[in-house]
């Protein structure tokens, strides 16, 4: 097993963080549109804010600023927040109807 030595690792620029986080963030994105299952959409959306974060640092180590650090501890507020609302809703919403296909639920916005 090989390990990245400092030297190594500082020469991934700023470029390389922002294409993995709009990498991930398309990928939250486009799973959240296609897929119709509400875990997988919960889950994508945990994706999109885990891809703002990694931008967040990123900006924040190239700036040498700390406000990037502590915009993704909010960001980690928020989405904590959101799992255990978003959970809890799946959960009820599988008592109720048995299926937790978003197509299913779609009377509610009617």
């Amino acid at each position: 097993m090989t390990y990245l030595l400092a030297s190594e690792f500082s020469q991934l620029s700023l470029g390389h963080f922002i294409v993995l986080s709009a990498l991930l963030f398309t990928v939250g994105f486009v799973g959240f549109l296609s897929r119709r299952n509400l875990i997988v959409m919960f889950l994508c959306t945990e994706l999109m804010f885990q891809a703002a974060a990694i931008a967040f640092v990123a900006f924040g180590r190239y700036w040498f600023d700390f406000t990037g650090q502590v915009f993704v501890i909010f960001i980690l507020t928020i989405a904590a927040a959101e799992a255990a609302l978003a959970l809890a809703l799946v959960v009820l919403l599988h008592r109720r109807r048995g299926s937790l296909n978003a197509d299913d639920w779609k009377e509610l916005c009617d």
